[in-house]
């Protein structure tokens, strides 16, 4: 099938059907991007590195939570 005949099924759906199509749709795109977080963050994946250095400096106490690194509601206005 190709994606102009996926797109022109597509438009022949009802509004509750594309509804529930583009949640499915989303659903899936939100796990394809866990899935690439995973490998990235895992030993060997090209983010890796960042967060063992990460990992080392909360260690060594070099951490603040992320408030304190906010402004405060007086500083924003």
């Amino acid at each position: 099938m190709t994606v102009e005949a996926i797109k022109t099924a597509i438009e022949q759906l009802t509004e509750a059907e594309r509804r529930r199509l583009a949640d499915w749709i989303a659903e899936l795109e939100e796990g394809a991007w866990d899935a690439e977080m995973v490998r990235d963050l895992s030993p060997g994946g090209r983010g890796h590195h960042l967060l063992e250095k990460t990992n080392q400096e909360i260690d060594k106490g070099k951490f603040a939570p992320p408030e304190q690194g906010l402004p405060s509601q007086q500083e924003r206005h």
